[in-house]
């Protein structure tokens, strides 16, 4: 390992533990009624009476349970501890099993519905804890979930998964994540994060039926969401595969570049794998050419033309998180220098421009004069601790690995 190699790794170190880490163990823990803080804005104010969301909860425990597999720090098992028992006591469905899509603040449902996206990181964050713990009863609640989630929320006929479903496993006219999502029956997002889970799960319970759907599921990746020049992910299909929205999400794709050969490497299979290499550059090659500023950060989004409405988009921060990974990602399968330059371009814009050094954490993102996004929240259903942590945790990692590049293959 070279000297700036060694650099790198010491401030993302530092980064991890010091501010992301560290801020949520110290500003978001809800004294008052468990669990953890619903919304806090960007000058630290929490937001009373806010709902607590599956996917935050469920993010905080995955960022902690690796924290803790990692480092083996008491304070982080804590608080993985304190994830843990608020999602099963207040997120947990009772009567009709699987996880609400959001508590109120008290802990009571308020959007009892099933969000598959939602069930998906609950899985990823339940298999994590068991990697962390060793603790059979977790696995056991993982392995259940992704048995609810294939018997309610899997599409026999077309393959994937569907949106969402009512609180009672029905079929429901509510599919969306938020406001800003297209209401339609499949997601890239969502089986994104499927394949995400269901590779946590794939690490620590090596079962078959689960192997033979993961590779459905990058199957069905490959040929339904990346598009037919395999740059970019569509973002909104119908139940049929019929593409629904035009939009280029940059985050996603280079995101989705590393998970889909992550998923790939632990399934183990070396046809697959191969062609899923392949995916991964041309992504990866995409992003680079037409996704990223002069400055090293990556823009959000883009219509096909590739014109980006640089007047009025911001850049947010869990892509910058992202982008570090995937195109480091790339470089240690080709040892291109362009890859490598763009990761560190990444990781310099997020120092820079991305990271709160006065009050933790990070922005959630920048404006078009790079000045923080002024009325954007420090803590909420969405801003959370994973893809931040996240990327410390795999550039700690891939930069303390010898380089093992492969022939490319044409």
């Amino acid at each position: 390992m070279n000297n700036a190699t060694e650099v790198w790794r010491t401030r993302l170190e530092a980064e991890l533990k010091d501010n992301i880490l560290g801020f949520w163990m110290k500003q978001t823990v809800d004294e008052t009624h468990g669990g953890f803080i619903g919304e806090m804005d960007n000058k630290l104010q929490v937001i009373p009476g806010a709902d607590k969301s599956l996917v935050l909860n469920a993010r905080i425990l995955w960022t902690f349970a690796s924290a803790y597999r990692i480092y083996g720090t008491a304070e982080y098992l804590t608080m993985a501890e304190r994830a843990y028992d608020y999602l099963i006591q207040h997120f947990t469905d009772p009567e009709f099993g699987g996880f609400f899509w959001m508590v109120d603040e008290h802990g009571a449902a308020s959007q009892p519905k099933k969000q598959i996206y939602g069930l998906a990181f609950v899985i990823y964050a339940l298999a994590e804890y068991h990697h962390a713990t060793g603790r059979e009863d977790v696995l056991r609640q993982a392995t259940q979930l992704f048995h609810l989630i294939e018997k309610h929320g899997y599409d026999p006929l077309h393959t994937g998964y569907i949106e969402a479903l009512s609180r009672e496993w029905e079929m429901t006219d509510s599919l969306s994540l938020s406001s800003k999502d297209m209401n339609e029956k499949k997601s890239m997002n969502t089986h994104l994060h499927v394949l995400e889970g269901y590779t946590g799960l794939y690490r620590v319970w090596k079962s078959e039926v689960l192997g033979h759907k993961l590779a459905e599921l990058i199957e069905t990746m490959l040929e339904h969401i990346l598009d037919s020049d395999g740059k970019h992910f569509h973002l909104f299909m119908d139940e049929e595969w019929r593409v629904k929205s035009e939009l280029i999400s940059f985050g996603h794709d280079i995101e989705g570049s590393w998970l889909l050969y992550e998923a790939a490497e632990v399934l183990g299979d070396q046809a697959l794998l191969e062609r899923v290499r392949k995916a991964s550059l041309s992504m990866a090659e995409a992003a680079l050419a037409e996704g990223i500023e002069v400055d090293g950060g990556i823009w959000n989004e883009a219509d096909r033309s590739g014109f980006i409405d640089k007047a009025h988009e911001s850049r947010d921060w869990w892509p910058q998180a992202e982008a570090m990974v995937g195109f480091y990602n790339a470089y240690q399968l080709t040892g291109d220098s362009r890859f490598l330059e763009a990761a560190e371009n990444s990781w310099s814009f997020t120092e820079k421009y991305i990271i709160d050094h006065k009050l933790g954490e990070w922005h959630w993102g920048v404006d078009e004069s790079l000045q923080p996004l002024a009325h954007a929240p420090k803590v909420s259903a969405w801003k959370c601790p994973y893809h931040n942590s996240r990327a410390c945790f795999e550039m700690i990692r891939r930069l303390g690995e010898p380089l093992h590049v492969e022939e490319i293959i044409e």
